[in-house]
């Protein structure tokens, strides 16, 4: 199976929630730069390393049978010749859970090479409770 040329960093994303929301790891695979330094953080979880890692991580989500969809919302972008930045608020719903979860704030960069644009990193992290936010005395930046 020959990998898709993605000819825009909106292409790449767009096929990152679409196989997300199939469950379809070659799918996901696909997009990923082949380079050795790709980053990916899932929601809570520690930062993976490299294509084996990123492909283990997805395959025991999509291992686990819940199928997800998620909505990006709240785009900001930057970008020049060779390199994309984006990020998006994810709403995210869960097959057969009707709750209501809490959006998630995601960074997802992308590099363009000889091949089209490619993901390079996804990082993904729970949105603050805004409510409890604004009502603390403490500093909201850590850093």
């Amino acid at each position: 199976m020959s990998s898709p040329i993605f000819t825009t960093p909106d292409e790449v994303e767009a096929a990152f929630y679409a196989a997300l929301a199939h469950a379809d790891l070659d799918r996901m695979m696909a997009i990923w730069s082949e380079d050795d330094e790709v980053v990916c953080v899932h929601p809570g979880s520690i930062r993976l390393i490299g294509l084996v890692a990123i492909r283990e991580s997805w395959r025991q989500l999509f291992a686990s049978g819940a199928r997800i969809t998620v909505s990006a919302t709240h785009p900001v972008r930057w970008s020049n010749l060779m390199t994309a930045v984006h990020t998006v608020h994810q709403h995210v719903h869960v097959e057969g859970d009707d709750r209501l979860h809490p959006p998630i704030i995601a960074t997802n960069v992308f590099a363009r090479g000889a091949l089209g644009w490619k993901m390079v990193m996804h990082h993904a992290s729970p949105a603050p409770d805004m409510d409890n936010l604004h009502s603390n005395d403490s500093p909201h930046i850590i850093h």
